[in-house]
């Protein structure tokens, strides 16, 4: 279906833009919510109406919490958990685990819906979006070790993952290219051996 959106929507659009959406997701999301109204020939009358009143709230709300996002951007929450021996954790840090780190940390109360990550499953840093408006997802950092060790052994235990991926990395390309070496050298047939071949007399039987 074809939708007008009434406010910005994270990952679709701004509000005054159409959008195609699966029926499902109009229907039981975008259009109970406020979100968007179907976009019928009236009610395209009003997109430049509410797109610049949109722009209007917008600016006023970046203005607004771009001191906020700031303070997310330098945010820094430390969860002690327990982990097996590839750090893979027993369990997960979810959304509302965070949201609710975010409030004690800072103060400062963010919905979980406003939180754009996957729940978190191993140790390390992990950078976590969070939606104050559309333009504006700054980034909390979270520091992830096991509760037994010290908080600088989430930075080594990060350390070590991206060498290790690199590593992965480099063996991977370069087996590939072994590979391919391997593959051009069976298709290629030397000038010379290709001119003996022709000429080489097949044996009588």
């Amino acid at each position: 279906m074809r939708v007008l959106l009434l406010k910005d929507v994270y990952k679709l659009g701004r509000a005054g833009d159409v959008k195609k959406v699966a029926d499902g997701y109009g229907r039981n999301f975008l259009l109970p919510q406020g979100l968007a109204v179907l976009a019928t020939a009236g009610a395209l009358k009003q997109s430049e109406r509410i797109r610049a009143r949109a722009t209007e709230e917008r600016a006023r709300l970046n203005q607004e919490l771009s001191a906020v996002a700031e303070g997310l951007n330098a945010l820094k929450l430390t969860f002690a958990v327990k982990a097996g021996e590839t750090g893979k954790l027993y369990g997960s840090i979810t959304s509302g685990m965070i949201a609710e780190a975010i409030k004690t940390m800072s103060g400062l109360t963010v919905e979980r819906c406003q939180i754009d990550s996957q729940p978190v499953r191993s140790l390390g840093i992990h950078k976590v979006r969070v939606r104050l408006t559309v333009d504006l997802v700054p980034e909390v950092t979270l520091v992830v070790h096991r509760e037994v060790e010290p908080v600088e052994s989430a930075y080594a235990f990060e350390e070590a993952a991206q060498a290790a991926e690199v590593g992965s990395f480099a063996e991977l390309k370069a087996e590939l290219a072994r590979q391919e070496k391997e593959s051009k050298a069976g298709e290629e047939v030397p000038e010379e051996r290709a001119g003996e071949a022709e000429e080489r007399p097949t044996e009588e039987s």
